[in-house]
């Protein structure tokens, strides 16, 4: 069947079977940070956004997508390598493989909480594993990114 939809902004169409899953075919379309991670929807690397939520695209049939928006990292590619830039800097980013995903659901935090105490955090980002870091350098990566982001918010406002 084919399918039409929004993807990073831009108009696309697909042809899927009745059992494809979204993670397939956004990464059939090029999107390689939509990655597959355990196929049980319990590690939050295939993290996309349908109409500006965070979902797991390995839990969504591609067929029900039509019509909707999906973002993905390369869709928001400058605001993600802002991010990563604070990952890096508190040594969050290690191996790498599960940084997509859990980009993906700061990002979408950001503009879900103004200002998330620390067990909001952990509770907003609860389904993203990683397997390197112990999570203490992408929390102090994600807290110093909310800062920073208030900050400039700030600024922009008195101006």
């Amino acid at each position: 069947m084919e399918i039409q939809f929004i993807l990073n902004k831009k108009q696309v169409t697909a042809e899927v079977g009745p059992d494809a899953v979204l993670l397939g075919v956004l990464r059939g379309l090029g999107c390689k940070s939509v990655k597959c991670g355990c196929e049980t929807t319990n590690c939050g690397l295939c993290t996309v956004w349908i109409d500006g939520k965070s979902r797991l695209s390995c839990s969504v049939l591609a067929a029900g997508i039509s019509g909707h928006e999906i973002t993905t990292l390369e869709g928001v590619e400058e605001e993600a390598a802002e991010f990563g830039r604070f990952l890096a800097d508190e040594g969050g980013e290690q191996c790498g493989f599960c940084s997509p995903g859990f980009i993906m659901n700061v990002l979408a935090m950001k503009r879900e909480l103004a200002d998330p105490d620390l067990d909001e955090i952990k509770e907003y980002l609860a389904g993203n594993l990683c397997r390197c870091t112990g999570y203490m350098s992408q929390l102090r990566a994600i807290q110093k990114y909310m800062a920073a982001q208030k900050e400039k918010e700030e600024k922009e406002a008195r101006a």
